[in-house]
């Protein structure tokens, strides 16, 4: 079985928390599923979860090099400069990234609120991108794009592979197989 859960912002990929915070299990009512792959608690989007090891393997190894892609609201107004650092790949404090797939992309029409909402500021612009990597390393998009200067305030992952968010609303999954 392989299913999609359009995982909130503030719940960990986990089924268990001794702290009583959110889990998957808050939102998955299937008991024999792991998550394939993670997103951090102040992520949101597109996870996937399987009872399959073999396929939890394809879907999360480095070496299948699985690209997974992420709409990104930034601080400030990223520029083709950054756009183009994204696409060579950056150096982080853990080594170099490999090239990612990076563009413009406009605040998605179909986005639904964030509780709580991303810290607002007057005078700093935000602006939305489209990242598209092959690696996962340790909350990686928000370190590339604080390495060419925009830190990330929002961060949705909408595609897997050939899995995609597809309309799923906060908190709701299908089953994909």
């Amino acid at each position: 079985m392989l299913l999609a859960l359009n995982k909130p912002y503030g719940v960990l990929c986990q089924f268990t928390d001794r702290e009583g915070r959110a889990t998957l299990a808050d939102y998955v009512a299937q008991t024999d599923v792991y998550a394939a792959g993670r997103l951090d608690r102040d992520s949101e989007g597109l996870l996937l979860l399987t009872d399959d090891g073999a396929l939890a393997h394809r879907l999360t190894d480095p070496r299948h090099k699985q690209a997974k892609t992420y709409l990104v609201q930034v601080e400030g107004c990223i520029d083709e400069t950054a756009l183009q650092a994204l696409r060579r790949g950056v150096r982080l404090n853990d080594g170099p990234t490999l090239p990612a797939e990076a563009a413009f992309a406009a605040e998605p029409d179909w986005l639904w609120p964030r509780d709580p909402p991303v810290r607002f500021r007057q005078s700093i612009p935000t602006s939305w991108l489209s990242l598209t990597l092959r690696e996962g390393r340790n909350r990686q998009v928000r370190r590339m794009t604080a390495a060419v200067g925009f830190p990330t305030l929002r961060l949705i992952r909408v595609r897997v592979g050939e899995h995609a968010l597809d309309g799923l609303a906060p908190g709701e999954s299908r089953v994909l197989s």
